[in-house]
Parts: structure tokens; C-alpha cells; sequence
């Protein structure tokens, strides 16, 4: 789907090797906001169950907030550099194929969202992260032309990318 290339896969012309990346972690966890559309959901499917049956509505809410959660906790996606590659949600790339990453503020990430985006572009965003990692790609054979991804530390990322 995305550049993927095996690990023996020769060095672009003209690349400089970076250094190896320094590792880099982060799951991408839904805000405040996102935990508490959980917890209000399976209250109001429970709440409307009351008429019905009080114990049927305790069990159906129960149920629902967990049901919610472990929704919420599967589907985040994970961004981490590791062992070369820089993985961000299902897509990964080895951090060799990538040019200079530049940390992106909540102004510049609403820029590259909206009217700078490309089409082409690998996007792994969070709403309710405001701050972001741009990078290009630069396979000639992956039509991808850069990647941004949502962080709470963007200049953590960057430092992982560039292996310091």
C-alpha cells in the first residue's frame, strides 16, 4: 500500500544513510472528549432501557461502556520508530526512504489538512491532536509524496526520524 521496501533494498542515488533512528512511541489516545462519548453513550443506551427493566439497563450499559472502550483502545493507532521503519497506524516505511521531517504547529497542520494537501498524501490524523510530523518520501516508485502524522510530540518524532 505504502512504501515498503525489503531491509536489503539499495540505497537511492544520491542518499546520504542516516544515522540509525533512535526509538519513538506514542499511541495516538482519543482526548478527553472521546473517553467521555464512551461513558455517556452506554449512560443514555442504559438510561433509555429503564422503563424496560432496571436490571436489563444496568447490564446493557455495563456492556456498552465496555464494549466502548475496548473499541476505543483497538482502534488506536500507534506511531513509532523502530529498527528503521517509522510505523503509523497500518503503514510503514523504513526511515531511509524518508527525507527531513519538519514538526507542524496547529496552524501549519490546518494548512497541510486543507488547502496544501495532496491527494496522494499518507494521512494517520487525530482531530484532537492539534500538532503534526510532515515528511517526504523519497521513493520514485511510491506515488506517495509525504506522510503526516498526528503526535503529541512532534519534536520527539522528528528527533527519532533523524536518529539523534
Amino acid at each position: 500500500m505504502h512504501a515498503t521496501q525489503p531491509d536489503d533494498a539499495q540505497p537511492l542515488p544520491g542518499d546520504v544513510t542516516p544515522a540509525p533512528a533512535r526509538g519513538f512511541r506514542e499511541r495516538l489516545w482519543p482526548g478527553p472528549l472521546g473517553w467521555a462519548a464512551v461513558v455517556g453513550f452506554a449512560g443514555v443506551l442504559g438510561a433509555a432501557l429503564v422503563p424496560v427493566d432496571t436490571l436489563l439497563a444496568l447490564v446493557v450499559a455495563v456492556l456498552a461502556l465496555l464494549g466502548g472502550l475496548a473499541v476505543a483502545v483497538l482502534t488506536t493507532p500507534r506511531v513509532e520508530v523502530e529498527q528503521g521503519h517509522l510505523r503509523a497506524g497500518a503503514a510503514r516505511i523504513p526511515v531511509r526512504l524518508l527525507a527531513e521531517p519538519v514538526a507542524l504547529g496547529r496552524e501549519e497542520l490546518r494548512v497541510q489538512m486543507g488547502p496544501g494537501l495532496d491527494a496522494r498524501a499518507y494521512v494517520c490524523l487525530r482531530a484532537w491532536i492539534g500538532t503534526a510530523v510532515r515528511v517526504q518520501v523519497r521513493d520514485p516508485q511510491d506515488p506517495t509524496p509525504y506522510w503526516v502524522v498526528s503526535t503529541r510530540r512532534p519534536e520527539d518524532l522528528v528527533a527519532a526520524l533523524r536518529g539523534r
